[in-house]
């Protein structure tokens, strides 16, 4: 956080209000929520999967909350836009979808999906992004984890009943005019499913490995070098002990020849 005001005392209440704002976010459903969802799941990050399964304590340290507070203020006006507009009951808007049911508790996948249309059997989520990140999706496509989130939450609407026949990102630039870039794609049940496979295997390496009674163990879990870890709550540069947090891939590069790559 910084905080600065035309004054010492305006620099306080600047402070202040930076502290609640952190506090707030902190304490909203969203970042309470310690089951993995379907946005973490196509994460490239196994180790940060890892820690996320064991449900392991935060590495010290403030993260900085104001993209999610500006993307979860973005997602309630949607909604309340297109509720307003769904007289017909053409859209699901933001309801809870089951992507696996399982009777055991930690092997349950649900989320909430921003968007399905009825109409043309589209699901959509909304992305709130920078004007280089939006760029870059425009580019290069949405990149495996979001993928792999639009087929889950696919598969989700599968369960519940409804018919998918595409799945779609939306990508909303932060930015002084409206720039918006829609990628889809044919939703491909596959997908979800391998993604699925992919966190049974990391979570059964994780009980396989038991790093709360070995801590050493942590070292067997990799890193990813496409792993974004200025965004990852376990990241602690410099640390040398993977039971209290990461060092980040910045010390992967030293190493394996990722020279040039940043969290």
């Amino acid at each position: 956080m910084i905080a600065t005001g035309s004054d010492e005392q305006a620099r306080q209440v600047a402070e202040l209000l930076g502290q609640f704002i952190i506090n707030a976010a902190n304490h909203s459903p969203r970042s309470l929520q310690t089951a993995i969802g379907p946005s973490e799941i196509g994460d490239p990050c196994e180790r940060k999967l890892s820690y996320k399964v064991l449900d392991w304590p935060v590495a010290p340290g403030e993260q900085d909350p104001i993209a999610p507070v500006i993307g979860t203020g973005f997602h309630a006006w949607m909604e309340e836009q297109f509720t307003a507009r769904n007289t017909a009951g053409r859209y699901k808007i933001e309801e809870k979808v089951t992507v696996r049911d399982s009777p055991v508790e930690a092997a349950r996948v649900r989320g909430s999906s921003d968007l399905y249309d009825r109409t043309t059997r589209t699901n959509y989520d909304w992305k709130l992004v920078g004007v280089s990140s939006l760029d870059k999706y425009r580019r290069g496509g949405p990149g495996e984890q979001y993928r792999i989130q639009a087929h889950l939450y696919g598969l989700g609407q599968e369960n519940a009943g409804e018919p998918v026949e595409r799945v779609a990102i939306v990508f909303v630039g932060r930015y002084h005019e409206l720039r918006i870039h829609v990628w889809w794609e044919r939703y491909d049940r596959q997908v979800a499913l391998d993604a699925l496979a992919r966190l049974d295997r990391i979570r059964q390496r994780v009980l396989d490995l038991d790093p709360e009674a070995n801590p050493a163990a942590w070292s067997e879990i990799p890193m990813d070098p496409k792993a974004k870890c200025r965004f990852c709550d376990w990241l602690l540069p410099g640390s040398t002990d993977l039971s209290k947090g990461c060092p980040g891939i910045a010390s992967l590069s030293t190493r394996t020849g990722f020279e040039g790559l940043t969290g």
